[in-house]
C-alpha cells in the first residue's frame, strides 16, 4: 500500500488536504482535512443579534450572500416575525441569482478543467467544433466556426507566450481526459465567455443588494429596497440581466454538460465518485408569505441508501456533530453533540509523526456532522434527487429529459458525473424561475409596498435559520441572552461533505466518494480533483471556532 497527499487542493475556496491510500492505482481509503482555522462565531458573542447577518456573510466572499440571508432568518425566527411579501421575493431573487452565478463560475472556472484538456483544443478543427455544438443545442452560444477559430488563436498565443496563468501546472494529456479536441475547444470558448456573463449576476446582486460582494440590503424584518430602487427602470435592469444569464445557461452550460455526459457516461454508469448514498436537503426559497416550509421551491427531505422511492421528512433535531477525528475536544468523544449547543474546545495535535493521517488520530479542523447518526451528502445533487423523488414537475422533466438524451438510467446520477450534471440542471431550474419572481414582485408591490416588519428585540430568545447555499444545506443557530448574542453556531455545506470520520469510523462524503476510484496515473491524480471539485469545496465556510460561556442550553427546534 502507498499513500499520496494532495495539499492544497486548488481551484477551491480555502485550504483542503486530501490523503489517499492506494493499492496499485486503486484508492482503498481516503482522509479529508480542513486546514484552516477561523473564529466568526466567537466574534459574535456579546454583540447585538442584528450584527450577525453582516458579520457572518464575511465568512466567505464567494457564496457571500447566503450566510447573510440565513443569519437574518435566524434572528427573525428568534424574534418571531416574518418579512412582508415584497421582502420575501427580493430575498429569493438575490439568493437565486447568486446560485446561478456561482454555479456558472464553478463549472467553467473551478471544475471545468477537470473535464477539459485546454491544450488539446489547439489541435481542434473549428468547423467540426461548430458541428459538434449543434449536436447538443439548437442554437448554441457563440459556436460559429469563425468565432471558434479566433478562440483557438487566442489560446495558441497564450500557450506560446509561456505565461499559462490558470492553465499552468495542469495534467494536460492525462488519459482520463476523454473529450475530443473539438469538444475541448468548444467548452474552452465558453470558459472565456462565462468570465463576462457571470458579471451579470453580480450586477443584479448590486442592484438589489446595494453592492457585491457582501450585499447589504437585508435587515432583520425585511429589506432596505424601497421605491427609489424598486422602480420600473431598476426592475427592467434586473429582468434583462437574469434573462441573459438564463440564456447562457440554456445555450452554453446545459449543452456543454450534455457533451461531457455523452463522453464520460461510462464513468457515471460505473458509479465513479458515488460516495455515501445518503442525501440531505433543508429546502429553500419560501413561496408563501406565512413561510410554510412545505411550500418551498426546493423541498426538504432525506434520501437513504440511494433509494429514490422514498423521501424521509427532515427533522433539524436529528443533527449532531462529532469531533473524534477533529482538532477539538468533547467530554465524551464517542457521542455526537447537537450542533446547536455549540461545544468547541480546541485540541490540536497535528498529523502523525510521518506527516500522514493516523488511523485513530485527529486530522481536521472540520467537525463531522451527522443526521440521525448517519453521514450525509448535501448540495445540488441532494437537492435535485429530493425534488426528483418528490415528483417536482420541473425537476422531473429536466432529469428525465437529460437521462433520455444520454440514454442512461437514473443510477448514473449517483456519481461524480451525476453530481456535476445535477448542478447544471439545478441552475436551469432556478434560472427559469427567476423571471417569474420579478413579475411576482411587481404584482406584490402594487398590493402592499411594505418592505419591513417592525419589531421589538427580546431580551431572551432562541432561533435558527435554514436554507440552501449553492454548495448545500446551511444552518445558523442563535441564542440571545440579555439582548445580546450568547451563543451562535453555523453548520455549513462543506462541513457536511468534507468532514472527517465519526466515532464509529464512518467516512465523510468526500472520503467515501474517493474509495474505489482508479487513477490512470498516480503521479497525476486528476480523478481525485475531478471528484472533490464536483462538490465545490468551500473550506473558508466550514472551519470556525466557538468557545461557549455559561451553561449549555438546548435550542428550540421547530
Amino acid at each position: 500500500m502507498a499513500r499520496k497527499i494532495i495539499d492544497p487542493i486548488t481551484r477551491i475556496e480555502g485550504h483542503l488536504r486530501i490523503e489517499v491510500e492506494l493499492d496499485g492505482n486503486r484508492i482503498v481509503d481516503a482522509w479529508s482535512s480542513g486546514m484552516m482555522f477561523r473564529g466568526i462565531e466567537a466574534i459574535l458573542r456579546g454583540r447585538d443579534p442584528r450584527d450577525a447577518p453582516l458579520l457572518t456573510q464575511r465568512i466567505c466572499g464567494v457564496c457571500t450572500h447566503v450566510h447573510y440571508d440565513v443569519a437574518t432568518w435566524a434572528v427573525e425566527d428568534a424574534i418571531g416575525i416574518k418579512p412582508p411579501p415584497a421582502a420575501r421575493i427580493v430575498r429569493n431573487l438575490i439568493l437565486g441569482t447568486q446560485l446561478v452565478q456561482d454555479h456558472l463560475i464553478h463549472f467553467y472556472h473551478l471544475h471545468g478543467l477537470d473535464w477539459v484538456d485546454v491544450v488539446s483544443a489547439l489541435s481542434a478543427d473549428p468547423r467540426k467544433a461548430q458541428d459538434l455544438a449543434h449536436q447538443f443545442a439548437d442554437d448554441p452560444w457563440n459556436a460559429d466556426a469563425k468565432h471558434l477559430a479566433a478562440v483557438k488563436g487566442r489560446l495558441a498565443a497564450f500557450v506560446e507566450s509561456g505565461q499559462l496563468g490558470p492553465f499552468a501546472n495542469g495534467y494536460w494529456g492525462n488519459p482520463s481526459y476523454k473529450l475530443p479536441p473539438e469538444g475541448n475547444l468548444l467548452v474552452a470558448s465558453h470558459y472565456l465567455d462565462a468570465l463576462d456573463v457571470q458579471r451579470l449576476g453580480g450586477q443584479v446582486l448590486a442592484i438589489l443588494g446595494g453592492k457585491e460582494p457582501h450585499t447589504q440590503t437585508l435587515v432583520v424584518g425585511g429589506v432596505t429596497c424601497v421605491a427609489d430602487l424598486l422602480n420600473p427602470k431598476r426592475i427592467g435592469d434586473v429582468l434583462f440581466r437574469i434573462r441573459k444569464l438564463g440564456e447562457f445557461v440554456r445555450r452554453a452550460y446545459i449543452p456543454d454538460v450534455l457533451l461531457a455526459g455523452s463522453v464520460y457516461a461510462d464513468e457515471g454508469l460505473a458509479g465513479t465518485g458515488r460516495g455515501i448514498g445518503n442525501y440531505l436537503a433543508y429546502g429553500a426559497y419560501p413561496l408563501s408569505d406565512d413561510l410554510d416550509r412545505s411550500k418551498l421551491l426546493m423541498p426538504s427531505g432525506v434520501i437513504l441508501g440511494g433509494d429514490l422511492t422514498r423521501v424521509h421528512p427532515f427533522d433539524p433535531s436529528k443533527i449532531t456533530e462529532y469531533v473524534t477525528h477533529s482538532w477539538y475536544r468533547y467530554p465524551d468523544e464517542t457521542r455526537g453533540i447537537s450542533s446547536a449547543e455549540g461545544v468547541t474546545d480546541v485540541a490540536y495535535t497535528d498529523l502523525g509523526p510521518d506527516g500522514h493521517v493516523q488511523g485513530d488520530g485527529k486530522y481536521s479542523w472540520l467537525k463531522a456532522p451527522r443526521y440521525d447518526d448517519a453521514p450525509m451528502e448535501v448540495g445540488p445533487l441532494a437537492r435535485v434527487l429530493v425534488a426528483y423523488a418528490r415528483g417536482v414537475p420541473e425537476v422531473k422533466a429536466l432529469v428525465d429529459g437529460t437521462l433520455s438524451r444520454l440514454g442512461v438510467p437514473a443510477s448514473v446520477l449517483f456519481s461524480t458525473l451525476g453530481r456535476t450534471a445535477a448542478r447544471a440542471l439545478e441552475t436551469r431550474w432556478v434560472a427559469d424561475t427567476l423571471p417569474g419572481w420579478v413579475d411576482e414582485l411587481v404584482a406584490a408591490l402594487k398590493v402592499d409596498d411594505r418592505t419591513f416588519t417592525p419589531y421589538t428585540l427580546p431580551r431572551e430568545a432562541v432561533g435558527f435559520g435554514l436554507s440552501e447555499a449553492p454548495r448545500g444545506a446551511l444552518g445558523h443557530w442563535l441564542r440571545i441572552e440579555d439582548g445580546r448574542i450568547a451563543n451562535y453556531q453555523c453548520v455549513v455545506p462543506t462541513t457536511w461533505n468534507a468532514g472527517p470520520r465519526d466515532a464509529a469510523g464512518n467516512r465523510g462524503a468526500y472520503e467515501e466518494s474517493l474509495v474505489g476510484t482508479e487513477l490512470a496515473d498516480p503521479d497525476q491524480p486528476l480523478e481525485i480533483l475531478r471528484t472533490i471539485h464536483s462538490f465545490d469545496p468551500c473550506i473558508a465556510c466550514a472551519v470556525h471556532v466557538l468557545r461557549p460561556s455559561g451553561p449549555s442550553r438546548a435550542y428550540r427546534v421547530l
